[in-house]
Formats: C-alpha cells, sequence, structure tokens
C-alpha cells in the first residue's frame, strides 16, 4: 500500500473540479456572444492537444513503466507499462465508437442548426450532453490520479483538459440554447457534464484506495497515457485544424508542449 499524502488528495480533487468547470465556462461563452472566435479556439485546442501528448509520454507513462519495473524488473515493467499504454487507446477508442463525441456544432447562428425542428435540436442537445458526460469521466480519473502522484505533472494535465473542455461546453450549450431559449438551461446542462470528472475521480478513487500500489499506479498511468494521446490525436488536432486559419494548429500544437516542457523543468527545481 501506498500513503497518499493528504495535500495531495485534496490538491486531486481541487485540479479535477477546476478542469471540469472549464465546461460551463464554454457554455458562457455561447449565451453571452455571438460566435468563439475560429482562429483562437484553433491555437487553443492545438495547445491542448500539445500538452496531453507532451506530458502523457515524457511523464505519465515514465511514470508507470518506473511503478511497474519496481514489483517486475525493467522489462516486464516496460512491456506492462506498455501494454496498459494500448489498452487506455483502445479503451476509449471503444468509448468513441460506441458514443461518439459530437464537436460539430460550435455556432449558435449556424443555419444548418436552425432549419431543423426545436424537438430535432432538443435532442441533439440531450445526445451531446450524454456523450461529453461520459468522455468526461476517464478525463477526471486521469486528472485526479496524475496529481495523486506528482502535483506538478497533474497541474499540467489540468490545464490542458480545462483548455479542451471549453470546446466540450459550447458543444453542450448551443444545442440547448437553441431548443430553449434558456441561458439557465444552456449553463445548467454543461454544468452536469463538466461535474462527471469530479465524479469519476471520485468513484475511481474509492474503488481503488483499498490497492493504491506500485503495480495499481502504475497500470493507472499506463492508461491515462494511452488515454490522453488518443484524445489529442483523434479529438482535439483534428478539431483545431477544421478551425484553423493559417498556422494556428502547428503553433498551438508547439507552444503547447514547449509550455509543459518548461512548466515541468522549472517544478523539478
Amino acid at each position: 500500500m501506498i500513503a497518499i499524502p493528504a495535500e495531495n488528495l485534496w490538491m486531486a480533487f481541487a485540479l479535477t473540479i477546476a478542469a471540469g468547470m472549464a465546461t460551463p465556462l464554454g457554455s458562457l461563452m455561447v449565451v453571452f456572444s455571438r460566435r468563439p472566435d475560429p482562429r483562437l479556439l484553433a491555437f487553443g485546442l492545438a495547445f491542448a492537444g500539445g500538452a496531453m501528448v507532451y506530458v502523457s509520454l515524457a511523464e505519465i507513462l515514465n511514470k508507470a513503466i518506473a511503478s511497474l519495473t519496481v514489483g517486475h524488473g525493467e522489462r516486464l515493467g516496460f512491456t506492462y507499462a506498455t501494454l496498459w499504454f494500448l489498452a487506455g487507446i483502445l479503451l476509449v477508442a471503444l468509448l468513441d465508437h460506441f458514443v461518439p463525441n459530437p464537436h460539430e456544432t460550435l455556432d449558435k447562428q449556424d443555419p444548418a442548426l436552425r432549419q431543423q425542428a426545436p424537438g430535432t435540436v432538443r435532442r441533439l442537445g440531450l445526445l451531446s450532453t450524454a456523450a461529453i458526460t461520459a468522455h468526461n469521466f476517464p478525463e477526471g480519473l486521469a486528472t485526479f490520479f496524475a496529481t495523486l502522484e506528482s502535483p506538478s505533472v497533474g497541474l499540467s494535465l489540468a490545464f490542458a483538459i480545462a483548455i479542451h473542455n471549453i470546446p466540450e461546453g459550447i458543444a453542450i450549450a448551443v444545442p440547448v440554447y437553441f431548443a430553449t431559449g434558456s441561458k439557465r438551461y444552456a449553463f445548467g446542462a454543461s454544468l452536469l457534464s463538466g461535474l462527471a470528472e469530479p465524479v469519476g475521480a471520485g468513484i475511481g478513487y474509492f474503488a481503488l484506495s483499498g490497492s493504491l500500489s506500485q503495480g495499481t499506479f502504475g497500470a493507472v498511468f499506463g492508461l491515462i497515457a494511452g488515454i490522453m494521446v488518443f484524445l489529442a490525436l483523434d479529438e482535439l488536432l483534428p478539431a483545431a485544424k477544421r478551425y484553423a486559419q493559417g498556422h494556428e494548429t502547428v503553433y498551438g500544437l508547439v507552444i503547447g508542449m514547449a509550455s509543459i516542457a518548461i512548466s515541468l523543468v522549472l517544478f523539478r527545481w
């Protein structure tokens, strides 16, 4: 069993809640503005994608290898960490296959959206909320366990996930706001979805709190790394490219990686 410092535990919950609350923040951009700046959105999504990929491969996967090496040796530790990493990719790929994550409609003035009947748009809003909420559970688990072991890594990951959650809040709020005309409902739907992250963290912690060994941490970190890399490559970077009008995607990707790299260096001093 590994003893978790109380300050790490509270920080893990706090960062998970903060990252989740970026989802209702995105809804506020819908109800109080005409349309998000697509170039800024492209840069932000690519920044989050670069940050997720870098911290997953440079830190979280290495922590999985180190934890599993303790009990299994160098060769098997690396092998098991790799298998858990691939399992994380497979897990979120299956989730995405059965519950696709919608990001297409970000503009409440979209003519295609306005041509649909209110009942159809209301159903779209419910489906968007359900799908994004399902995807928020593993994200909350990732932020929480990364912070438990290393607050500096958890902070970097929470920041990237928070940026990623803003367009998710927009994707929820647009159809709900159009179907109901209510700012309160649009905000409430995105708030409930954002709360899935701390709920996922709580479920994961209470399920595993009795068996927090080096092997458990290694397996969880391997899963987290795979999940984050898949989300970045499957959702964030394609979405960033879709909204880009120039080189925002590559600039955001590189600056996101560089920012996380520099922050991790500074945390070691």
